[in-house]
């Protein structure tokens, strides 16, 4: 049966980059995003390869935008078209410290990093666990390993989750995955307005090795997906080196 991938955040960076590694493979799509032309623009590339695609218009902070992805993934439920694998991928960074924030910011990023992906993945386990099986990738980061303010903290939040997640439904043959890459070259630092000259050359990642490496562990069962050797080794060093400096390094890019 051809897999249906339902992914957020699916026209920019690693979310494009999943949607174009999954249609290679010949999946169905269901693309969600805010930006209509946007979404028709890749549906029209990936229909042009004879691939499935659906859209969805929607911004996930809204309740009518979230409630369309929850129905969509309640949908069809073991039948065809049931949606078999979810990428929560919609994200995004604050500029400023947590006290520089307004509280309506904090919890608006927090929604769409943590409260957000929960939903989906709450309603797209009750599916798949009536067929017995199903993938759940959330793009986490590096971030929620170190002092990163509440973007590592909301990060954070879903690593531990999805080791939970995969430990406890991977009997049912349901795999659970965060995805933690570094600095990827994407639009997310650009759409952040931050000054990124300042991250060595040798941290930046590109997208499509990042989405290879978290597909491959995925399919392994792994909980946790760490692309590049580089970054496990950072991650290693993280735990052992003094808070401090971890938090020093940790900043750099903003």
């Amino acid at each position: 049966m051809t897999d249906t991938v339902l992914i957020t955040g699916a026209t920019s960076g690693i979310g494009a980059e999943f949607a174009r590694q999954f249609a290679a493979r010949g999946c169905d799509l269901v693309l969600v995003a805010r930006s209509e032309v946007r979404l028709e623009e890749a549906a029209a590339a990936y229909r042009a390869q004879g691939v499935g695609v659906e859209l969805i218009v929607a911004d996930l902070l809204d309740d009518d935008g979230l409630a369309r992805v929850l129905d969509r993934l309640h949908a069809a439920g073991a039948g065809r078209g049931a949606v078999t694998v979810l990428v929560n991928n919609a994200g995004y960074g604050l500029v400023k410290p947590f006290a520089d924030n307004t509280l309506d910011d904090e919890i608006r990023h927090l929604r769409i990093h943590v409260e957000v992906p929960l939903a989906l993945a709450h309603a797209a386990l009750r599916s798949m666990r009536s067929r017995g099986a199903g993938t759940i990738i959330t793009v986490a980061s590096v971030a929620g390993f170190v002092p990163r303010g509440t973007y590592g903290a909301a990060k954070a939040a879903m690593i531990s989750f999805s080791r939970w997640a995969n430990l406890t439904y991977g009997g049912e043959g349901i795999r659970v995955t965060a995805v933690c890459p570094g600095f990827v070259r994407t639009e997310f630092h650009q759409r952040m307005g931050v000054e990124t000259s300042s991250v060595p050359a040798g941290l930046w990642l590109d997208a499509g090795p990042v989405v290879r490496d978290a597909l491959r562990d995925t399919a392994a069962g792994r909980a946790v997906s760490i692309p590049s050797v580089r970054y496990k080794v950072l991650v290693g060093l993280a735990w052992l080196a003094p808070p401090s400096l971890v938090a020093r390094l940790a900043a750099r890019g903003r």
